[in-house]
């Protein structure tokens, strides 16, 4: 049985080593499979916003001006690609290499926490929305884009099958729910939509005042 910690770096490795070409390998899924999710989650953002997972910054480009972006990245590599994407757009953002059980920031300190694509490979996603919850200031937004266990029952057995292999060889899975996580760190749904099969959700949730 592995440690958290051990988990943890595993998922380290496994993007260090996926960075270079993450963009490539994940050009169809955004048009197919997650298509206008990031665009979602740019029009809700507003005030500091703080994006967990950051990776290579493929969320940058929808922001809407007037807001100040702070991401942080377990992967180095991946951060490395976030700051260039920042530095071409022109964004003063605060990228910074770090650990969403983790997070290193104080108490109430962002309007909007963004998550895309990153809490099915988190070791502990329920640990990782508390942590999105202490950071937010009260009425605070939570935004959430991810694949998810489908609601049709034959595509979640196939989903169960594949990530049998998928969470050994790169910590991530395809059945997990965050919604009822969500609700338990103490968050009010407002949003949720559920798309392709019910295995993409978009959750934006508000830190109750």
């Amino acid at each position: 049985m592995t440690t958290p910690s051990e988990e943890t770096a595993k998922v380290k490795q496994v993007w260090e080593k996926h960075a270079p070409g993450y963009d490539r390998q994940i050009a169809f899924l955004e048009r197919v499979q997650f298509g206008g999710g990031r665009q979602w989650l740019g029009a809700r953002a507003q005030g500091r916003v703080l994006e967990i997972a950051v990776g290579t910054g493929l969320n940058l480009p929808h922001y809407p001006s007037g807001v100040t972006i702070t991401g942080v990245e377990l992967s180095p590599a991946m951060l490395a690609i976030a700051r260039r994407r920042a530095a071409t757009l022109g964004l003063q953002a605060d990228l910074r290499e770090g650990d969403a059980q983790q997070l290193p920031f104080g108490d109430a300190q962002f309007d909007t926490v963004v998550c895309a694509l990153s809490l099915c490979t988190i070791p502990s996603p329920a640990a990782a929305i508390a942590e999105m919850n202490r950071v937010l200031v009260p009425g605070g937004r939570l935004l959430l884009l991810d694949h998810i266990g489908s609601t049709w029952p034959p595509i979640y057995a196939v989903q169960w099958l594949v990530e049998r292999l998928t969470i050994r060889s790169m910590g991530e899975h395809l059945t997990r729910r965050q919604l009822a996580l969500v609700q338990a760190a103490g968050f009010a749904v407002v949003e949720r939509e559920r798309l392709k099969a019910g295995t993409v959700e978009r959750i934006h949730a508000v830190k109750p005042a």
